[in-house]
């Protein structure tokens, strides 16, 4: 069993979620997150303080998939969410303990 976590931009995330519909997943969950990256020109002046990261919005989608299964995965959310430009995401594979019920 691995997880699989993909952090997507908002606009995304719902055609990330489509294609993921037949996906053979085993539990899913989306949550709305914050974050930067190597987006080092997001530093904005912040009152009298010399700078802070101005966070960007991303969705996280976090999936638990059979190791057989990742690739085709991967593939799915990439497939929709990869536009190329600075700033798409990221997506980390873990090993997972079986889940008790």
């Amino acid at each position: 069993m691995k997880e699989v976590i993909a952090i997507v931009k908002p606009f995304l995330a719902e055609r990330v979620l489509e294609a993921l519909k037949f996906a053979p997943l085993e539990a899913c969950t989306v949550r709305e997150v914050k974050g930067y990256g190597r987006q080092k020109s997001y530093l904005d002046a912040y009152g009298d303080s010399e700078y802070s990261l101005a966070f960007l919005p991303k969705v996280e989608i976090q999936l638990w998939v059979d190791d057989a299964r990742v690739d085709e995965v991967i593939n799915a959310i990439t497939s929709v969410a990869r536009t190329g430009r600075m700033g798409d995401g990221k997506i980390f594979v873990l090993p997972a303990a079986a889940a008790e019920e």
